[in-house]
């Protein structure tokens, strides 16, 4: 499973993926819109329900249902089932206005009722995405297309979640069974196949008659999970899939040697360590600084990147993107590998003897170079590294529930949201089940959270450099990525998404 893993691994989405399976035709000969596009994928969706919706998983959604504002690729929002949108000045209330001419299949109006029931289920349902609308307290009815959302407190990300899984409307009616799993009811641009799709392989789309937007170029999609890139590179190659994301150097380079085959790059999830014992509960060495930082001194991360992945990507020691307001060129090479300063410092938290530290190891995230590269420039500092392998079904229980490690290594996306970040990684909750704070980063946050629109930039610089300095986080670089098509479809990257929206694909000229 090497997918767009820091939305899938840990969520369990792919637990299964089959074998090579379809045909992408493309446009039609002409090059004109229609004809099918296939895309080949190693993320499977547990469920079609949109509560389950995440990460690489959602143009699988995309594809049957609307979202209530539109995420361009450069990030940007724009209409979609809602129209206009703003803020009140505490900007703890949203209100949406809602288009007035959309219908789900049976005829249900979306309108602000369907507006309500989706919102207030999205965060109960327990998905993978839940707790990005964690702080809803109502969504008001003001008339049947003007709604106002109400939050417990700011939420700067907001518009990037009804952009996402939080904002992917199924009919109403369908809300309170099991249906939407295997039978999706939205508004969107295509409808499932049922014949032709079989759920864990192939999931067949073909375009609604009575879509109420513009319609997408394709009269058919079909999204293929396979099990390996190898076979990934393979259906591009023979014509079985148009498009794929290929995250493996040893296949990109299978890539580049096809000159039938055209690549788009894009540098988006960051690889790293993370750290959930900052306190010393489970590790007491990790919850003095001085450790954590010398973890971080203790890599080589030049030559993990030449080495592990041929030199694609960027070394980084910040868990934000370029594109966010909370990156700092100058954090992204704060610790130089210099393993005799990670002694000195392993020295003076009274480590002298070394450090123990135990960790999770899935071969879908940690593959054994990778391994082996952390143990040994941790090995020669004096930190001596154990790797527990987990399957994929443990690794949840384990990891998340058991708390039964004080880290992990993982991959990240940097969204240009810099409030998405701090909500999966720095505040309470995800990959902070701990709990971890101190008096800055909850200083720096509540600022960040209560800034107006566009002026968080100084306080979210400030809570990424003492992210760094204090080494809460262990990252390695950021990894190169391609968007790899067959010479009848061309693909433009997502901001935020390793994967590209369901939106940016089109016929080559």
């Amino acid at each position: 499973m090497r997918r767009t893993r820091a939305h899938t691994a840990l969520a369990a989405l792919g637990a299964t993926a089959l074998a090579l399976s379809g045909c992408g035709t493309g446009a039609d000969d002409d090059g004109e819109a229609g004809g099918e596009l296939t895309i080949g994928t190693m993320t499977m969706p547990q469920s079609l329900d949109p509560a389950e919706a995440m990460g690489a998983a959602l143009p699988f959604f995309q594809a049957v249902y609307d979202t209530l504002l539109l995420r361009e690729p450069d990030g940007s929002y724009a209409p979609m089932l809602a129209t206009d949108w703003s803020y009140d000045e505490s900007r703890t209330e949203l209100q949406l206005e809602l288009r007035d001419d959309v219908t789900f299949t049976d005829g249900t109006p979306f309108d602000a009722e369907a507006v309500q029931a989706n919102l207030e289920r999205f965060p109960e349902a327990g998905g993978g995405q839940a707790q990005t609308l964690s702080d809803l307290e109502e969504v008001e009815i003001v008339d049947d297309h003007d709604v106002v959302i109400h939050l417990e407190q700011p939420n700067p990300a907001l518009l990037f979640y009804l952009s996402d899984a939080a904002g992917l409307m199924a009919n109403p009616n369908a809300l309170d069974d099991d249906t939407l799993a295997t039978e999706p009811d939205g508004t969107g641009p295509y409808e499932l196949d049922t014949g032709n799709t079989a759920i864990g392989s192939t999931w067949a789309y073909t375009r609604s008659d009575d879509y109420w937007g513009e319609d997408l170029p394709y009269d058919e999609v079909t999204i293929t999970v396979f099990d390996n890139e190898n076979a990934l590179v393979n259906g591009l190659r023979t014509g079985q899939i148009n498009s794929a994301l290929i995250q493996e150097v040893d296949q990109q380079d299978v890539v580049a040697d096809d000159e039938d085959l055209h690549t788009v790059d894009q540098d988006i999830d960051m690889q790293s360590l993370l750290l959930f014992d900052r306190e010393g509960e489970m590790n007491p060495a990790l919850g003095d600084t001085e450790v954590r930082q010398a973890l971080n001194y203790a890599l080589d991360r030049e030559a993990m990147l030449e080495h592990l992945r041929s030199g694609q990507g960027e070394i980084t020691n910040q868990i934000f993107g370029p594109e966010s307001v909370a990156y700092d060129p100058e954090l992204d090479t704060y610790y130089d590998h210099d393993p005799e300063r990670a002694r000195e410092l392993l020295a003076e938290a009274g480590h002298e003897d070394g450090v123990e530290l135990t960790l999770p190891k899935m071969q879908e995230i940690v593959g054994d170079p990778l391994a082996t590269s952390i143990e040994n420039d941790l090995g020669d500092v004096g930190i001596d590294v154990t790797w527990d392998n987990l399957d994929e079904g443990d690794a949840i229980q384990s990891i998340m529930v058991e708390q039964a490690y004080p880290g992990m290594v993982m991959n990240n996306a940097q969204p240009a949201s810099e409030w998405v970040t701090i909500v999966e990684l720095v505040l309470p909750g995800t990959f902070n089940f701990l709990g971890t704070m101190d008096d800055t980063i909850a200083e720096r946050t509540a600022e960040i959270q209560q800034a107006p629109e566009g002026e968080a930039a100084d306080a979210a610089q400030e809570l990424n450099r003492h992210l760094v300095e204090e080494a809460w986080f262990v990252p390695f670089y950021r990894m190169t990525y391609q968007h790899v098509t067959d010479d009848s479809v061309e693909v433009e990257p997502q901001s935020g998404m390793a994967v590209p929206s369901l939106y940016n694909y089109s016929p080559l000229d």
